[in-house]
């Protein structure tokens, strides 16, 4: 069972915790961009937000807390949780509790154990629960899964991916705390996003070897991360994750017994969706000019001209949110299960563990 079904054409309700830079930038556009989903009652403390919201989206309903979206459960049909970490498993447990199906923004939880008990839980309960990763949607992502799926790189020996940024001043929140109960920086934030990816390209992981540092005057929690992963097929991760570089290295940079792929620059949905742009109303979405392509070769570099240019396959963010309402109306695969979810949360721990006790930590 994944949740609830209706035969009827009517939309499915959907509930929104949180509407800070993830609500209100990625799911409620998103939720409300898909066919069969209808954004019902998003939920905020605070009065500048609620406005925002009612602003946004005129029609929606607006509750100060939980309590008051779970008193009346049964007028929702899926519950989206984009409120800080330390929330997401008492909200997630108590939707589930609540009869409602849930999608969690990433990290699901500050464990791996957390995340399995929840999972657990979850199929206790007949109830789908889903993470949103959605950099797998990504243009550069879906691009690089292309070519290897059609052998153009050969053997991939080496997969670097980085996500870097240039913020040198604190921005402040609960993402920059040092204590671990806000399950703050980078590791955790950007890295679930490359972690993640690693492991839907290239598998499980045997060893993980990690780097973390506290770069900027007054931060608490890690700001510049390196992972390295070793996966069972052999295939070597080179993951960095930084708001301290002054100069963005590539995006991609993967390496085959064919091949390697170069890619720079972000995929182009998150600025968009912070533009106010909206898929499915601002046509054709997803897609970036062709002087951001990547390029596919060997024997020089991408930058003095070598290889090809190879087209970016249009980003994707809205498939996330169409693949959960087709689990939950006509038992469609969850896009991204709590157990993957935990897989990478392995990884994560095991890199905080590296870096905190200077060691290999084979999983």
């Amino acid at each position: 069972m994944t949740g609830p079904t209706t035969g009827t054409g009517t939309p499915l309700r959907v509930g929104l915790i949180g509407y800070g830079l993830a609500g209100s930038v990625f799911h409620a556009p998103l939720i409300a961009a898909t066919e069969g989903l209808a954004l019902d009652t998003v939920v905020t403390s605070n009065p500048e937000r609620q406005r925002q919201a009612r602003a946004e989206y005129p029609d929606v309903r607006v509750a100060a807390t939980p309590d008051e979206l779970f008193a009346r459960a049964d007028e929702l049909d899926l519950l989206v949780v984009a409120s800080p970490n330390k929330t997401h498993v008492p909200l997630a447990t108590a939707a589930l509790k609540a009869g409602l199906p849930v999608v969690v923004d990433k990290p699901l939880a500050a464990t791996a154990a957390e995340a399995r008990e929840l999972a657990r839980f979850a199929e206790e309960r007949g109830l789908l629960l889903s993470v949103f990763q959605n950099r797998r949607w990504d243009n550069d992502f879906l691009t690089l899964r292309k070519l290897i799926g059609e052998g153009e790189l050969g053997d991939v020996y080496r997969f670097e991916s980085r996500f870097e940024r240039w913020r040198p001043q604190l921005k402040g929140g609960w993402r920059e705390s040092g204590d671990p109960a806000e399950i703050g920086g980078l590791l955790y934030d950007l890295g679930s996003h490359v972690v993640d990816q690693a492991l839907v390209l290239f598998g499980p992981v045997t060893t993980v070897y990690a780097e973390t540092d506290v770069r900027r005057e007054g931060a608490a929690t890690d700001d510049d991360t390196f992972i390295a992963l070793t996966h069972e097929n052999g295939v070597r991760s080179h993951l960095y994750v930084s708001a301290t570089a002054a100069q963005l290295g590539p995006r991609f940079r993967v390496l085959g017994s064919k091949a390697g792929y170069v890619k720079y620059g972000l995929d182009p949905q998150e600025a968009a969706l912070r533009d106010g742009l909206r898929p499915g109303t601002d046509a054709p979405w997803g897609v970036e000019p062709e002087e951001l392509w990547g390029r596919v070769g060997a024997g020089e570099s991408p930058v003095t001209g070598g290889g090809r240019p190879e087209p970016s396959l249009p980003g994707d963010y809205p498939a996330y949110y169409a693949a959960v309402a087709k689990a939950l109306t006509a038992g469609g695969p969850n896009p991204v299960t709590a157990l993957q979810a935990a897989d990478a949360l392995d990884v994560l721990e095991a890199a905080r563990r590296s870096a905190l006790e200077k060691v290999t930590v084979t999983l």
